[in-house]
C-alpha cells in the first residue's frame, strides 16, 4: 500500500471535525461549511474502504488519490483559518467565505466526475472478473467432482504411479508426510531444528546413563512438542542401534485401558507379543520385579500419561528395561531423571511460523516484518501455536494479520494457567474459518483423544449432521488439514502409495480437541449442540442426570464409558439429535434406552476399545431408528443383529469392523436385502469369522460399493453376485481363503474398481472379465496368477492396474495405449495391530 493512502483519510476525518466547528458558529461561511462538509461524508466511506482494503492502487488511480489528499489539506488549512478568524473583520471573512465556495465546488466536481468515471471502470473490471471467476469456478467444480469420483476407487487426476491413491485428499496426506519430515529432520540449515537437537542430546544422556536411571522423563505444556522430541528419539539410529531396536511407542491418554497396555508391555519385554499377545490373567502384579535379566535391551515409551496411579501400574522394574515417560506433568517419585522442554525462542520460533504461514523459513520482503514478529511473539514460543495460528493468517489480507494481533495480545484467559491461556489464543485460528467449517472443527471433540478416527466415520457424521455431499465435507477435511487442525495419516495397515481413502484417518493434537470442546460446550447442558463426554467415564456425568428432567438439544451426543448395563442409564430426551457416538471399553454393553427418544438420528457410530469383542445388548432399540442413515460397529458381537424386526428402509451405509459375525449375515438368520432395503455402501472389515456372503446380498439392488477386506477365512462369495447392477467398487483385498470369483462377476456392468489384492490363493480371474465394459482399475497386488483371459483385452475403459513384477508382463503384452501398469512396492508393516 502506497504511504499517500494511509494519510488521505486521517485528512478527511480533520477536515470534517473543523467544519463542525465552524458550521456551530454564526460565521458569514457557515452554509459553505455545511455543503463542504455534506461533500466530505460522501467521500469518507469510500477513503476507509480504499485505506483498509490492502491493495496497491494502478498509477492513474493512485495520482487522483494524491490529487484529492492536496485539495483535503488545502480544505483543512482554510478551514483553520476560519475558525481562527475574528468574526467582525467583515472582508477578510467575505474572502474566506468565497474560498471555502469554491473549495466545495471543487470537491463537488470531483465527486460527480473523475470519482464517478472511477466507479464506471469498477463496476467494469468487476464484472469480467466475476464473468472470469466463475468460469473457473464451474471448471473447478466439475473437476472436484470429477476428483470425488476417482478418490473412491483409487484413480489420480495425473495417471502416474503416485497418482495410485488418488484425489486432493491423498495430495493432503502427503503434504502432511513432508511437513512431518520437515519438522522432524535435524540435517537441516534452519534454525528450528537447534533447540530440539539440544533436547535429543539430553534425553538420550539420560536414557543411556546408568541403570539407576530406569525411568526418564520429558515434561512441558501441551503444544510444546514433547511427543515430536519423543518420536525422534525413538527414530534416532544411535537409540535403535543401543536398543536392538527393541523399542514400544504408546499412547496412554486421560482415558487408558490399564489391563490392555499391561499386557502389551509386559508381552513385548517378554517376547511373548509375537506370539499371540499375553492374557492379562498372566501379567504379575506391578511390585514384581525379575530375578534374572533380560537378554536384549528394552525401551518403553509412554506417551500422554496423566495420573499417577496408571503410570506407576505401567512401570516394570525388569533389569534392562528403560521407560521414557512424556507427560504435561512431573512426577517426581517415580522420575529418576526429568527433561523439561524448552519453548522456540527468537528466529527458531519465527523460522515455524513463517512456514505456515509463507511456505518460508523467513519473513518475505512484502510481508509487514515488524507485524509478524508481534504475532510470533504472541504465541510464546509453543510450537502448536505457532503451526495453527501461522496456518489460519496463510494468504489473509493484512486487516486480518493486524486484527488477530490485536485479538492475541489482548485475548484474557479464563484462569491463570498457561493451558488455559493456550486455549484462548489457539481460538484466534478457529475465528477465519468459514461457520460451516468451524462448525466440523468443533464435532471432532466428538471422538475420543489420541486415537485414529476413520476417515469414513468423520465424513458420514459431517454429511448426516451439517447437510453436505461428499465433495464438500471432503473440501473442508482438506482446508482443516492445511491449516494445521488436524493430521491425515495413512492406516499403517495399507503401508503404501496406492491406498484409497478407505485407508487414511484422522488424528487431532489434544490440545486442539480441548480447544475443539471448549469453544463447543460454553452453552447450558440442555442447549448445547454438542453433548460430550471428553473422556471415559464409568458411568454417565451427574450434571446430565440433574438436567433430564427437560429435553437435550443437542445434534451430536458423544458418549465415552466403561461396561454399561440395562441399570446404568437413566431416560434422556433427545428430540434433535442427529448423530450418536458410542465409545466404550467393555465385554458387555447395553444400549442406551433413550435411543427411542431420538427420532431424528441418522447416524450411529459404535467404537469398543476392549482388547475383546462386546457382546451388545437391546439391539431392538434398532426398530425404532427410522431416519437411520450411516451405521458404524465396531469390535462388537452381532449375535443379536436379528433381534430387531422393523427394516432399516433409509440406511445407505453400513460398516461392521472388527466384529464377530456369528453367522449373523445368513439368510436363515437375516434377509439382508429385506432389513437393508437401501444400503448402498457395505463394508466388512477384520470379521475373522466371516466364511461366505450370503446369497441375499446379491438381491440388494441399491449397492454401490461392496468392501470386504482381511476377512482371512472367506471362502465364498454369493453365486448370484452378478445381479447387483449398481455396484461400482468390489474391494475382497486380504481374504487368502477366496480361491476364485463366481463367474457372473463380469455381469457387473457397472463395476468401476476391482481389488482382489493379497488374495494369495486366488489363481484367476473369470474367462468373461471383458464384459466389464466400465471398470477403470483392478488392484492386484500378491495374487499369483498364471495368465490372463482372453477377454480381457476387451477391457475398453481401464486405466490402471496394481500387481507385482512378475504379472505385470502380463497386462504389458495386452498392449493397451492407455493403460498404465503400476508394480507394486513390497510393504510388510504390523503396526496397526496396536490400534486393535
Amino acid at each position: 500500500m502506497v504511504v499517500a493512502d494511509l494519510f488521505v483519510g486521517e485528512i478527511a476525518t480533520e477536515l470534517l471535525k473543523t467544519l463542525f466547528t465552524i458550521s456551530r458558529k454564526s460565521y458569514p461561511c457557515k452554509s459553505s461549511a455545511e455543503s463542504l462538509m455534506a461533500s466530505v461524508n460522501e467521500l469518507m466511506p469510500i477513503i476507509q474502504e480504499i485505506k483498509y482494503s490492502g491493495v496497491e492502487l494502478p498509477f492513474n488511480r493512485q495520482f487522483q488519490l494524491d490529487a484529492l489528499s492536496r485539495t483535503l489539506t488545502e480544505g483543512l488549512e482554510l478551514s483553520r483559518k476560519v475558525s481562527a478568524s475574528n468574526r467582525w473583520n467583515v472582508y477578510k471573512n467575505l474572502q474566506l467565505s468565497r474560498k471555502m465556495e469554491k473549495m466545495e465546488k471543487k470537491i463537488s466536481t470531483f465527486i460527480n466526475g473523475p470519482l464517478q468515471a472511477h466507479i464506471l471502470a469498477d463496476v467494469h473490471h468487476m464484472r469480467f472478473e466475476t464473468t472470469e471467476r466463475f468460469d473457473k469456478m464451474e471448471w473447478s467444480a466439475k473437476r472436484l467432482e470429477e476428483r470425488i469420483g476417482n478418490l473412491k476407487i483409487g484413480l489420480g487426476g495425473g495417471g502416474g504411479a503416485g497418482a495410485g491413491a488418488g484425489g486432493w485428499v491423498e495430495e493432503a496426506v502427503k503434504r502432511v508426510e513432508e511437513e512431518r519430515n520437515w519438522d522432524g529432520s535435524f540435517e537441516h540449515n534452519f534454525n528450528l531444528g537447534l533447540g530440539i537437537e539440544e533436547g535429543k542430546r539430553k534425553v538420550k544422556e539420560m536414557v543411556f546413563e546408568k541403570e539407576i536411571f530406569n525411568v526418564v522423563g520429558i515434561c512441558g505444556i501441551g503444544g510444546s512438542g514433547k511427543t515430536t522430541l519423543a518420536n525422534e528419539i525413538c527414530r534416532d539410529d544411535q537409540v535403535r542401534r543401543h536398543f536392538e531396536n527393541r523399542i514400544l511407542f504408546l499412547t496412554v491418554s486421560q482415558s487408558p485401558n490399564v489391563e490392555q497396555l499391561r499386557a502389551k508391555i509386559f508381552g513385548f519385554i517378554t517376547g511373548a507379543d509375537g506370539m499371540g499377545g499375553m492374557g492379562n490373567d498372566l501379567v504379575p502384579n506391578r511390585d514384581f520385579q525379575f530375578e534374572w535379566r533380560i537378554g536384549a535391551r528394552t525401551l518403553i515409551v509412554l506417551d500422554d500419561v496423566w495420573s499417577l496411579k496408571v503410570l506407576e501400574q505401567l512401570i516394570f522394574k525388569v533389569a534392562g528395561c528403560k521407560t521414557l515417560v512424556v507427560s504435561r506433568f512431573k512426577f517426581p517419585t517415580v522420575f529418576k531423571a526429568t527433561y523439561n522442554v524448552e519453548l522456540l525462542r527468537g528466529d527458531e520460533a519465527i523460522s515455524l511460523f513463517c512456514h505456515s504461514a509463507f511456505g518460508k523459513t523467513s519473513i518475505p520482503l512484502a510481508a509487514d516484518s515488524n507485524l509478524v514478529k508481534q504475532i510470533v511473539d504472541e504465541c510464546k514460543g509453543l510450537p502448536l501455536a505457532l503451526k495453527v495460528i501461522g496456518a489460519s493468517l496463510r494468504d489473509q489480507p493484512e486487516i486480518c494479520w493486524a486484527s488477530a494481533k490485536k485479538r492475541l495480545s489482548r485475548g484474557e484467559p479464563i484462569c491463570e494457567s498457561h493451558e488455559s491461556k493456550l486455549l484462548d489464543r489457539m481460538a484466534i485460528s478457529t475465528q477465519f474459518l468459514s461457520k460451516k467449517v468451524r462448525e466440523c472443527f468443533f464435532d471432532l471433540g466428538s471422538f475420543p483423544e489420541d486415537k485414529k478416527i476413520p476417515l469414513d466415520v468423520l465424513i458420514n457424521v459431517w454429511v448426516e449432521i451439517h447437510d453436505l455431499d461428499d465433495e464438500e465435507a471432503f473440501a473442508i477435511l482438506v482446508e482443516l488439514s492445511d491449516k494445521n487442525l488436524l493430521t491425515l495419516v495413512r492406516d499403517a495397515r495399507a503401508g503404501d502409495k496406492y491406498s484409497s481413502y478407505y485407508e487414511i484417518g484422522v488424528m487431532q493434537h489434544d490440545v486442539l480437541r480441548d480447544l475443539a470442546i471448549h469453544l463447543s460446550s460454553r452453552e447450558d447442558v440442555n442447549e448445547c449442540k454438542r453433548l460430550l463426554m471428553p473422556r471415559r467415564e464409568e458411568q454417565l456425568p451427574r450434571e446430565w442426570e440433574r438436567n433430564a428432567d427437560r429435553p437435550f438439544n443437542a445434534q451430536i451426543v458423544s458418549i465415552h464409558t466403561g461396561e454399561m448395563k440395562e441399570m446404568d442409564w437413566f431416560r434422556m430426551d433427545f428430540p434433535k439429535a442427529e448423530v450418536l457416538v458410542l465409545n466404550f471399553s467393555a465385554n458387555e454393553f447395553f444400549l442406551p434406552p433413550f435411543i427411542d427418544d431420538m427420532p431424528r438420528l441418522r447416524a450411529l457410530v459404535m467404537i469398543n476399545y476392549s482388547a475383546s469383542n462386546a457382546t451388545i445388548g437391546n439391539f431392538s432399540v434398532f426398530s425404532n431408528l427410522a431416519n437411520l442413515k450411516s451405521l458404524w460397529l465396531e469390535k462388537v458381537s452381532l449375535s443379536q443383529l436379528s433381534d430387531f424386526t422393523v427394516p432399516l428402509k433409509k440406511l445407505r451405509k453400513m460398516s461392521l469392523i472388527l466384529c464377530k459375525i456369528h453367522n449373523s449375515l445368513e439368510e436363515s438368520v437375516i434377509d439382508s436385502s429385506q432389513k437393508f432395503p437401501c444400503l448402498s455402501e457395505l463394508t466388512i472389515d477384520h470379521c475373522e469369522d466371516l466364511i461366505q456372503l450370503p446369497s441375499s446380498i446379491s438381491r440388494m439392488q441399491s449397492l454401490k460399493s461392496l468392501s470386504i477386506t482381511n476377512c482371512h477365512n472367506l471362502e465364498k462369495l454369493p453365486p448370484y453376485l452378478g445381479n447387483l447392477k449398481s455396484l461400482q467398487i468390489l474391494r475382497l483385498s486380504a481374504c487368502p481363503s477366496l480361491k476364485m470369483l463366481p463367474p457372473c462377476t463380469s455381469d457387473l456392468a457397472s463395476l468401476k474398481f476391482l481389488d482382489i489384492s493379497q488374495c494369495v490363493n486366488l489363481k484367476a480371474l473369470p474367462e468373461g472379465i471383458g464384459k466389464l465394459s466400465r471398470l477403470e482399475k483392478i488392484d492386484m497386488r500378491e495374487c499369483l496368477l498364471v495368465k490372463l483371459p482372453y477377454s480381457a483385452a476387451s477391457l475398453e475403459s481401464l486405466r490402471a492396474v496394481i500387481c507385482d513384477e512378475d504379472v505385470s508382463w502380463l497386462w504389458k503384452d495386452l498392449k493397451k495405449v492407455n493403460l498404465d501398469v503400476q508394480v507394486a512396492e513390497k510393504c510388510f508393516n504390523l503396526d496397526w495391530l496396536d490400534d486393535c
